[in-house]
């Protein structure tokens, strides 16, 4: 399979079906806003059993999250403006400022797997070399930002309660992102403070929260197995090149429906990342069509929780490698 051919036999996949779309959104948003507010109703009522749909609202609130993504790669609806509006609206429900992240998710596509250009958008990875070449205080700092609980219990309330609330990375980098982001805060903490104002501080919060934070854990869980994988691809600038790193840098993660429904076929990820332009509605298509792609990087649920030890990038095995590898190959 190689790469670049393949990118042109993929284009009439990028095809947008606008009514296609538009449902896709009416199934994700309207049964998201109905149970949020169905919890609060019950909560407030005393109903306390409620709690046991967040899980569904927070995979709702993921899927629209892989909507707003679409967007973000004018993906989505037929026109670029459309797409814009709608993925800054969406960013209001999923506390995810449009702008400050499609400009740091564009800079994830065009870096992916390569060596001298990490740190955007993507899970920081030193290689052996390097982190054995740091301070022990350093490799502690690394060796705590890669645990999983860390990567998976702070991280996502990290990203998605402070990450874009806070005056740093691109928040450096111009007046447009400043108004993305305090725009989106604006308009979350006005239907955050309505949402109070009728069922109260405690009941919204009691739902807001958990719902977020199980999309954001599942969101951070699915991007990590993407890209975190033993058999990744990473390359020196020099050596580097897209089309090959987009499709031996990324996973197919097999997941089962519903899984593979609530989380808008991102799994199919090496094809999203060989061509963003596909509708996420079309990615399985794309492997009825091309069934090679299947078993390439193909990831069952039950193998990923491997890839949640692996931390370094080993250049002479070319593989991520544990902390404990890594250790017992320095000896």
């Amino acid at each position: 399979m190689e790469p670049r051919s393949l990118v042109s036999e993929l284009r009439p996949f990028t095809k947008v079906h606008t009514g296609r779309s538009v449902w896709e959104l009416a199934v994700t948003i309207a049964p998201f806003v109905a149970l949020v507010l169905a919890m609060l109703v019950a909560i407030n009522a005393g109903y306390i059993i409620a709690l046991a749909l967040v899980p569904v609202a927070g995979l709702l609130l993921l899927r629209t999250f892989i909507i707003q993504h679409d967007c973000g790669h004018g993906a989505f609806l037929n026109k670029r403006t459309s797409n814009d509006t709608l993925g800054r609206a969406l960013g209001v429900l999923t506390f995810t400022p449009y702008d400050c992240w499609r400009r740091s998710h564009t800079l994830h596509h065009a870096t992916t797997g390569n060596l001298d250009a990490r740190g955007f958008g993507d899970v920081d990875t030193l290689t052996v070399r390097e982190f054995q070449s740091r301070s022990r205080f350093q490799r502690l700092q690394y060796r705590f930002y890669r645990h999983p609980v860390v990567m998976f219990g702070i991280g996502p309330a990290y990203l998605f309660l402070l990450r874009h609330r806070l005056p740093i990375g691109l928040m450096k980098e111009g007046a447009q992102y400043w108004v993305s982001a305090l725009s989106t805060n604006l308009a979350t903490a006005g239907i955050i403070a309505l949402l109070m104002a009728v069922f109260g501080i405690g009941t919204t919060l009691l739902v807001i929260i958990p719902t977020l934070l199980v999309a954001a854990t599942t969101g951070v869980w699915l991007f990590y197995v993407q890209h975190q994988f033993e058999q990744a691809h990473w390359d020196k600038r020099e050596d580097w090149t897209f089309h090959e790193a987009a499709l031996n840098g990324s996973s197919y993660l097999d997941l089962p429906q519903p899984l593979q429904w609530f989380t808008g076929n991102i799994g199919i990820h090496h094809v999203h990342h060989l061509a963003s332009r596909i509708p996420f509605y079309r990615l399985p298509r794309v492997l009825a069509t091309f069934p090679q792609l299947r078993s390439h990087n193909r990831l069952t649920v039950l193998q990923t929780f491997k890839p949640l030890m692996l931390a370094l990038w080993d250049e002479e095995k070319r593989r991520l490698v544990s902390f404990r590898e890594a250790a017992r190959a320095s000896l």
